[in-house]
Parts: structure tokens; C-alpha cells; sequence
């Protein structure tokens, strides 16, 4: 249940704070304390909407003002400073608003699952298939509340739900409960839409689609430490949804190839439908298990794709599968023990492949969201001492914090990895006129910090003597 599993991410964030808390002797208090701070993050969206222009269609400066005249029109008149990041050009900021505590509570309730609640917190609408439960008599146009179920134990087609549950806003349905839950299979299209969200913040349902990409902040650091160049072969190895693969085309003007391969077909026609989406001709999606990516035998069958000889890419993209502690808002965890601890020998597989395939010279990105040390120091130390020809490198740009002790790493190398930890700011609500009375450049530092909980490794890989 969903006690269990937040009990098992309480224990993971503990033991990780701990180590390292212990070693800089400010021991098991300091880390309850520090973790309690990070749980409270967690189930909070990050303080900003991050999007990401497509450079290779617009100037930010002409999406900027596209973007600008949507929300006035979403906010009727609210005055909402849209920022462009200073180091991360391509990437704009939108403040979110919340949470907001004016708000009056229906009587017709609509309950839906985590993942959709999740959503909504980041400000999407509520569509169809996310919804649990309907109250009896609902109508279309009927303004009701929304609740998450965030145990996971409301039973689909329910007439109320008197569990565990969290408001997350209100809205008007679009639908009655009889066509929602209609017997001739699932429907698809809005459910609800949300007219007062506890967290407001701009929707994107189609809004300059060529032009715009919903991304977190250090989601898009990634690329920029890669640091692609038009005419490079490059390689993402878990690619999906492709957010990272289209940000790397980007980056490389579209000039180049860049291989995004993902183990589950589906999503490596997602991949392929960002990148139509985005205009982007550059990127190659193959469905590919990442571990199964390298070969030492010449193709005899002529056809490109995986799999691949040593040393074939420039540079490569490692973005883990990993326990996902750092997602926001996560207001329930669903991984077992059992999953937790499959993460760490499957992402060493992986990197194996990786600097096999990666060509002398070439570098190496390894990231994953979560901040367990046994993901990502204890990764960044194994590789060290398994692969002596790799060299961890400085990163730029750097915005988030240092990598953490208790892996073994030297403070030069602490300095050099980079670590996003939410619990470094203070959880605070933030109404409008608290974005407007600020200075830029204290916003900037603001949205650096109150982001998802994420981790960056980057290393060169030495050419041999």
C-alpha cells in the first residue's frame, strides 16, 4: 500500500542522508530532519514551469513574446514574469502560483489516480482515463473537486471514495459519470477541466507544440554539460519519451546523428513523434535494450542501428533507469524493495555498454532522478576504479550543488559531479505578488534550487598512449 512504499522511501532517503550526515559529524537527527524536509519537497511541484525552445524553428526571444500573449489569455490579465535562464539560454521559466489555501471545497467529488493527480499539480487538465471514481448524479458542466487517491485503493467505477485521498483543485466536467465509465471501452479526451487548481500554473494542452517542450530544469542541464556539435555521432541510450535525444539535436543544429534506442516499442514511437513534432531530422529511434547495444562483429546485413561496434559514438547520453526519488510532486511511491535494489547492477550494465561504444576522447554523461548515493556517487566511484581509462570532468554549466559524501570520493571529485537537492531551499507557498516584488537574479536562484531531485556525472574518456 501506499504507507508501505512512502515508508520505504522515507528509509532510502534516510540511510543516503544519513552516510553522508554521519561523516561530516552531524549525525542521525540532523538526517530524520533533513529527509523529513526533502519528503515535504517531494510532494510539491518545483517552484517553476520549465520549458524548453525549440532554437532550431524560433528565437526564444520571438517564443518568449508568443508565450507571453497565451498566458495573459490563461491568466485573464494576471501579470506573470516569464524569465530566461542566463545559463541555460533555451530555457524559459514560468512561476508557479500556490498552494492556494481560498479555495471552496464541492460537494461533487472526482477522485483520480497518483500519476494524473501528479499531473494536475504541474498544471494539466484531468482526461479520462485518469479518473477512479464519479460521483452518481454527475453531469457534463457540473464544477466538482478533485481529489488523488494516493494509496491506490479506490476501486475504478466507485461512487465515492472514503480513503486516503488529497485535494488537488477544482474544476468542470466535461463529461457525465455514465459516458466516463461507459461499458463500449475507454474513452480518451478531457475529463475535467481545472478551473482552480491548488497549484496554478500554465497549460500546454497544444500551445506552440513545434516551439515549446515541457522540461525540468535539470533535465536540461544534461544536454548543455554533454555539450553535442553539429557532424557528431552521438548516442542516447535510454531515450524515451525524448525530451533529452530532441534538446541534443537541437543543440547540434540539427546537423549530425543522434541515436536514441529505448527497450519498449511504444516508447520509441513516442521518441519518433517528438522529434516529427519538433521538425527534427537527425534523430534515429530503434527499439533496443541498452545492455544489448554493443557487438564486436562486423553487420553483414546492411542495415543501420543497433547493434554496435566499440568506439562508434562521440558522446554519450546515459540517462538511467533508477528508483525515480527525485520526481515532484510524488505524493506516493510505488517501487518495491525488490525494485530498489535491481536499479544499481542494471545501471552498471548499462554503463559498461556505454564506455565501450564511447570512442577515445569522447565523453560521457551518466544522470538519473533520484538522489540515493548507491545510484550515483557509489556509481561515480565503481567507475573510477573500473574503467581507468574514464576521468570525471568539471561541468558547465554548473547550477545545482555538490555531490555527496559517503561514496568515497575525493572533494575534488564531489566538486566536480552535480547534485540537485530540493531540501536545500525552504518549502514556502508563493502567491503572485511574491514573483513580481522579486529581483530577477534571486528568482533564477530560486528555480535552481526548488527543482526536481537530480544527479549529473559527466567523464572523458582518455585516449590511449
Amino acid at each position: 500500500g501506499g504507507r508501505v512504499r512512502a515508508g520505504l522511501l522515507k528509509s532510502s532517503l534516510v540511510s543516503s542522508y544519513r552516510t553522508y550526515l554521519i561523516i561530516t559529524a552531524l549525525g542521525r537527527l540532523e538526517a530524520e530532519r533533513k529527509c523529513e524536509s526533502l519528503l515535504s519537497h517531494l510532494s510539491h511541484p518545483p517552484a517553476f514551469t520549465t520549458v524548453r525552445v525549440n532554437t532550431c524553428l524560433a528565437t526564444v526571444k520571438h517564443v518568449r513574446s508568443l508565450l507571453s500573449e497565451e498566458i495573459d489569455k490563461q491568466y485573464k490579465g494576471l501579470c506573470v514574469p516569464i524569465l530566461q535562464h542566463p545559463k541555460l539560454l533555451d530555457i524559459l521559466l514560468i512561476p508557479v502560483i500556490g498552494p492556494r489555501k481560498d479555495l471552496e471545497k464541492q460537494p461533487a467529488e472526482v477522485i483520480v489516480g497518483a500519476q494524473c493527480g501528479n499531473a494536475v499539480l504541474r498544471g494539466a487538465h484531468v482526461y479520462i482515463p485518469g479518473i477512479i471514481s464519479a460521483p452518481k448524479s454527475m453531469k457534463a458542466c457540473d464544477v466538482v473537486s478533485v481529489y488523488s487517491d494516493i494509496e491506490g485503493k479506490c476501486k475504478r467505477g466507485a461512487k465515492e471514495f472514503l480513503g486516503t485521498k488529497v485535494f488537488i483543485g477544482n474544476g468542470i466536467s466535461e463529461l457525465s459519470r455514465s459516458e466516463i465509465f461507459s461499458s463500449s471501452g475507454l474513452l480518451k479526451g478531457l475529463g475535467v477541466k481545472m478551473t482552480e487548481p491548488v497549484y496554478r500554473s500554465p497549460s500546454f494542452d497544444n500551445v506552440l507544440p513545434s516551439y515549446l517542450y515541457l522540461q525540468n530544469l535539470p533535465s536540461a542541464v544534461v544536454s548543455h554539460v554533454l555539450n553535442p556539435q553539429p557532424g557528431e555521432r552521438i548516442l542516447d541510450m535510454c531515450a524515451a519519451p525524448g525530451g533529452k535525444t530532441t534538446h541534443l539535436a537541437t543543440l547540434m543544429h540539427d546537423q549530425g546523428e543522434v541515436i536514441a534506442l529505448d527497450k519498449i516499442a511504444r516508447k520509441v514511437q513516442k521518441i519518433k513523434q517528438n522529434a516529427a513534432l519538433l521538425q527534427l531530422n537527425c534523430i534515429k529511434a530503434f527499439c533496443c535494450d541498452g545492455a544489448k547495444a554493443l557487438t564486436v562483429l562486423n553487420r553483414e546485413d546492411g542495415k543501420e542501428g543497433p547493434p554496435f561496434l566499440p568506439e562508434s559514438f562521440d558522446r554519450v547520453l546515459l540517462d538511467a533507469p533508477c528508483s525515480g526519488m527525485g520526481q515532484r510532486p510524488t505524493m506516493a511511491y510505488s517501487c518495491t524493495l525488490k525494485e530498489v535494489t535491481s536499479y544499481q547492477p542494471l545501471q552498471r550494465k548499462l554503463f559498461s555498454v556505454a564506455v565501450k561504444l564511447l570512442k577515445p576522447g569522447g565523453t560521457l554523461v551518466y544522470s538519473t532522478c533520484t538522489i540515493t548515493l548507491s545510484e550515483n556517487e557509489e556509481q561515480v566511484a565503481w567507475a573510477l576504479e573500473t574503467f581507468p581509462d574514464l576521468q570525471l570532468q568539471m561541468q558547465d554549466p554548473h547550477i545545482g550543488g555538490e555531490g555527496m559524501m559517503g561514496a568515497g570520493l575525493s572533494f575534488h571529485q564531489l566538486k566536480q559531479l552535480q547534485r540537485f537537492d530540493p531540501s536545500d531551499v525552504p518549502l514556502q507557498g508563493s502567491d503572485i505578488n511574491f514573483f513580481v516584488g522579486c529581483k530577477e537574479e534571486d528568482l533564477i536562484c530560486f528555480a535552481d534550487k526548488d527543482c526536481i531531485g537530480f544527479f549529473i556525472a559527466k567523464f572523458i574518456k582518455l585516449k590511449s598512449k
